[in-house]
């Protein structure tokens, strides 16, 4: 197993962690496994995005697989959201998030590495190129896409990758998240794109159209924020995707065209 960069490792246990994590968070705890893991985040009021994570089932609770510097902050939240629970929440810093082929599968992507919460002995090398594995799978993350209170979940694509249920009770966020999802016309998607011009901050446009901004970026291989719309009638007048003044394509996943048709429908209605 190789250790993964910039994570940090929380600990939940206690009787009351399930149900604290069913009140506050963004996915399911029913009928989860010991050793498989769940991705998620804790929301604002407003509905964006504090911290992403990966959660992983374990006998005594949960252990949560976080970026290091939103650690403390959702540890902090956790444990004011925890109020009387039975529930201890603690932050390990002899664990390590490691990846390889032992582990639960990476609940984001079945391209990606299998996920693992080890002891920091037993994943002492570092896995190389992580950042170019996640773009190539389309899947954003925290400190390198965005970070606290900057995104909404459909803007990463949490609900795509399963990482919000919407028929589970109340968590924090959870009204602007579902009126988001009523909506069904979002217009705000991360994508991956190709092309020279690829750097984080890199403006995307189609003619004079600002449709939005690389956020990473590895050998021409990058995610982009953008808005779906506006690309959405790009495509209708035939005009060319740029990045940073260079010819860039985007690549339109199913689920993508998808929402790209629904728009178009949307706004000839």
């Amino acid at each position: 197993m190789h250790r993964l960069p910039n994570r940090s490792i929380l600990v939940l246990s206690g009787p009351d962690t399930l149900a604290l994590l069913e009140r506050t968070v963004t996915h399911t705890v029913a009928d989860w496994a010991q050793g498989e893991a769940r991705y998620g985040a804790l929301l604002t009021p407003q509905g964006k995005i504090i911290a992403d994570y990966i959660a992983h089932r374990t006998a005594e609770g949960v252990q949560i697989d976080v970026h290091a510097e939103a650690a403390e902050d959702l540890l902090k939240r956790l444990k004011m959201f925890r109020l009387r629970s039975a529930v201890e929440i603690e932050r390990d810093e002899g664990l390590v998030s490691a990846a390889g082929p032992a582990g639960a599968p990476d609940p984001r992507g079945a391209v990606l590495p299998r996920r693992a919460i080890v002891p920091a002995s037993e994943a002492a090398e570092p896995l190389p190129g992580w950042d170019a594995l996640a773009i190539a799978a389309g899947v954003p993350e925290w400190g390198r896409d965005y970070r606290t209170a900057e995104v909404f979940p459909t803007d990463i694509n949490m609900d795509l990758m399963g990482g919000i249920d919407y028929k589970k009770g109340c968590f924090v966020g959870q009204e602007v998240a579902s009126r988001m999802k009523r909506k069904a016309l979002i217009r705000k998607r991360t994508v991956r794109a190709r092309g020279t011009g690829l750097a984080p901050g890199a403006e995307v446009r189609a003619g004079e159209s600002l449709l939005g901004t690389v956020t990473s970026a590895v050998e021409g291989d990058g995610l982009a924020l953008l808005r779906t719309d506006r690309f959405a009638k790009a495509g209708q007048a035939g005009e060319p995707v740029t990045v940073g003044g260079a010819p860039a394509e985007i690549d339109q996943a199913p689920w993508l065209a998808a929402e790209l048709k629904a728009l178009t429908e949307a706004a000839d209605e």
